[in-house]
């Protein structure tokens, strides 16, 4: 328990990011994710909505406990009270650990714009939070507190996409797009500043860091200004992408219901 903690440092060597290990367990938890979304979603599709979202209680609780106590126990594990600085809810991922809670507990138009930021970004976060952490894997075995913790919290977000969707909860509704782009805004102003002052990576908005963002840093040649702007660029992108695809779709599905039944 002692070496599963990292207590005085991880004596085991990293299997490594991308190997059989690191592919092995984050499938395993993705599918775990996957199923008890379908499952739960299509149980609970035709059931009131206080009902369905009894689901994602558990999930914001689950996902929000976990990562107090990480902090908790990072911060006792390098004896240092201000470790916290370095564990901020300022990645992509973590704003689910705001967004999800404000989802299952808030009501109006708030709970509709947090059931779609979870929606559009839990499952981007599941799998560029697993497969696509190569800061973690490269640093920490594959069965270490840091990895399952994130491991975890990473497929909870995506857990609570999938069942946001397959429950029928979402609405993805024209006007709650400017929400949407204000929260998703908002955080990265606050990554940003918060890596100016601390100093750190939040939002990855300084440097890739092993992970896919790499691509883009490469790209423009590790600029303090472009970097940035096209990552939060590239995040505004999918936004407008993935609420093209539910429009195209919905229009779809609205105009094969006008049409007549062929005799």
């Amino acid at each position: 328990m002692r070496e599963f903690f990292g207590f005085g440092g991880y004596a085991r060597t990293p299997e490594g990011y991308m190997s059989w290990q690191h592919i092995l367990f984050v499938t395993l938890l993705i599918t775990v994710a996957i199923a008890l979304a379908v499952i739960l979603g299509r149980r609970n599709r035709p059931r009131p909505l206080p009902v369905r979202n009894r689901v994602l209680i558990v999930a914001a609780i689950a996902i929000d406990a976990l990562e107090l106590f990480k902090i908790v126990l990072l911060c006792f594990r390098s004896h240092d009270a201000m470790n916290w600085l370095y564990n901020l809810p300022l990645f992509l991922c973590s704003i689910q650990l705001i967004a999800l809670p404000l989802a299952a507990f808030s009501r109006g138009r708030i709970k509709d714009a947090a059931l779609d930021f979870v929606s559009i970004f839990g499952v981007l976060g599941m799998v560029l939070g697993t497969y696509g952490a190569g800061q973690n894997y490269a640093a920490y075995p594959v069965l270490s507190f840091d990895n399952v913790v994130s491991g975890i919290t990473h497929s909870i977000s995506g857990f609570a996409a999938l069942y946001i969707l397959i429950s029928g909860m979402a609405s993805l509704k024209k006007r709650n797009i400017s929400i949407t782009f204000a929260i998703l805004i908002g955080f990265c102003c606050a990554a940003y500043i918060a890596d100016l002052l601390i100093p750190y990576n939040y939002m990855f908005l300084m440097r890739g860091d092993g992970t896919p963002y790499d691509i883009v840093y490469n790209a423009v040649g590790g600029s303090p200004v472009l970097y940035p702007l096209c990552v939060v660029a590239l995040f505004l992108l999918y936004i407008a992408v993935f609420y093209l695809i539910v429009f195209a779709l919905k229009q779809k599905k609205s105009t094969t219901e006008r049409q007549p039944a062929m005799k």
